[in-house]
C-alpha cells in the first residue's frame, strides 16, 4: 500500500490540509500522542479524563478529527512532508470520547 500525504507549507504543522480537505481553520486539526488520542494542552491539573498527558518527550502527532489521519509532527517539521502515519476511528471508542472533550474545553 502507498503511504498517503497531506499538503503543507514549509515545515509547519499548523498548515497541513489533510487528505479529506479539512485544515486548522476548518473543521481543526488536534495534538495527539502516539495512539492518536488528543493530549491536554492545559497547566491545570488534573488531565480532564478522556484526554491524554502532555508526552513528556513532546512526541506530538496531528490528528484530524473529521476522518481519523494522524500525521507525525516530527516527521514534518524534519522533512516538510506530511505522510500519514496510521488513521483512527473518529465515531466510537476513547479517542471519539477525547475529541468531544478536547471541544467541550475550547468552545
Amino acid at each position: 500500500m502507498d503511504t498517503e500525504f497531506a499538503d503543507v507549507i514549509g515545515h509547519d504543522v499548523t498548515t497541513i490540509t489533510c487528505l479529506c480537505g479539512n485544515t486548522v481553520s476548518k473543521e481543526g486539526l488536534i495534538q495527539a500522542n502516539s495512539q492518536g488520542v488528543p493530549v491536554y494542552a492545559g497547566n491545570d491539573s488534573p488531565i480532564p479524563a478522556g484526554l491524554a498527558a502532555w508526552p513528556d518527550d513532546e512526541d506530538l502527532y496531528t490528528l484530524c478529527p473529521a476522518c481519523g489521519r494522524v500525521y507525525h509532527d516530527t516527521i514534518i517539521q524534519a522533512t516538510g512532508t506530511a505522510p500519514v502515519s496510521f488513521q483512527v476511528d473518529v465515531t466510537a471508542g476513547p479517542v471519539a470520547e477525547a475529541i468531544r472533550v478536547h471541544w467541550d474545553l475550547n468552545s
